[in-house]
């Protein structure tokens, strides 16, 4: 079955991040199932919207014609309970990338304030999507979604062309996403700088590919924290980059490096695997779930000392990487396609309407 739905989207959907980058992909995907798929900008500002944003969004979904489905990005949705007086009138479908309270950097009573609104809002909807098994789990026992109310329909991979690594010998390794508290790059930094200073450190050199503008008090933080480690000539943060340049990055890498304090899936993680690369990240959230057993080295998140030791070993031991990259290439072919990802997805929406 096919119908028409509406793809509600917290602001501009070209958004530089994994989370606008599924919805992108997704709804690209439904349309050549055949599916009629409206895009629905609720507008900036979530999810800490101001009043005037908060009661714009609600307007625009009130604006749906009667009965269609619409589906709502978890980033809009966990903070707007209010979607509960749509319930009558449309079918919602609520996608949840990972839960607003388990951003990094939250006070106590924020992260609670989050997880009531989010717990009221996905109680609104008929059905749920997240990204990855590791939270449906956290959508079912944390926020009282009744297991049959959720799919789980993960980001999709492309058959890419594997890496080659660097050409001068000095092994590139390669972080994406932006630059926020969650993706751990304090760790990162402090981790590297546990190498060793520019006489008694293996070589090695670190580009962080990432929106800069979501963050400017982490993005500056960061800054400080490669001068203050004296890493200026070693690290490279060009910012948000094109697919292309990209792609040229992932080719160009010899190690994918992330020290995630959690994520609901890591859309990079499977990136860096379909690129054939040797994964370092940490065991937080789904992660354990993308990167297949041998293809990567995952440590607890926020300890600096493993990840140092983890980064040695793969600096050093070019052995090493070699056999998890032999592994990741050989799990290349088996991770998640678009196509099968949206079939899911599709069937998420017929289950709510």
């Amino acid at each position: 079955m096919v119908g028409r739905v509406v793809f509600a989207v917290p602001g501009d959907l070209t958004t530089p991040t994994g989370g606008y980058a599924y919805d992108r992909r997704m709804i690209a995907e439904l349309r050549l199932l055949g599916w009629d798929v409206d895009v629905l900008d609720l507008g900036a500002g979530f999810p800490r919207p101001s009043p005037g944003e908060r009661a714009g969004a609600l307007e625009r979904l009130g604006s749906v014609p009667r009965g269609r489905g619409i589906v709502i990005d978890g980033l809009a949705l966990g903070v707007l309970p209010e979607v509960e007086a749509l319930r009558r009138d449309h079918p919602l479908v609520g996608l949840v990338h990972h839960p607003l309270a388990l951003e990094s950097g939250l006070d106590a009573a924020d992260a609670r304030a989050l997880r009531a609104s989010e717990r009221a809002a996905l109680g609104a909807v008929r059905h749920v999507v997240t990204t990855s098994a590791s939270t449906a789990r956290l959508v079912v026992g944390d926020y009282g979604v009744a297991a049959d109310r959720v799919t789980v329909a993960p980001p999709g991979n492309d058959r890419v062309r594997f890496a080659e690594g660097s050409r001068n010998g000095t092994p590139a390794l390669l972080a994406v996403g932006a630059i926020v508290r969650r993706k751990g790059y304090d760790v990162l930094l402090d981790a590297l700088a546990g190498l060793g200073d520019a006489d008694s450190s293996p070589p090695w050199r670190l580009t962080i590919a990432g929106d800069r503008g979501r963050d400017v008090g982490e993005a500056a933080r960061l800054d400080a924290a490669i001068a203050r480690h004296r890493l200026g000539d070693r690290v490279s943060v060009p910012g948000a980059v094109s697919a292309e340049r990209l792609t040229e990055l992932y080719i160009g890498a010899d190690i994918f490096v992330l020290a995630s304090r959690f994520e609901g899936y890591g859309m990079v993680y499977g990136e860096a695997i379909a690129h054939g690369l040797p994964v370092i990240g940490t065991t937080a959230g789904a992660i354990a779930e993308t990167v297949p057993a041998g293809a990567g080295v995952l440590v607890p998140p926020d300890d600096v000392a493993a990840l140092t030791a983890a980064l040695r070993r793969l600096i050093v031991d070019t052995a090493e990487r070699r056999r998890l990259a032999t592994a990741a290439r050989a799990a290349a072919p088996h991770l998640p396609t678009w196509p099968g990802s949206a079939a899911l997805f599709a069937r998420a929406i017929e289950a709510a309407t």
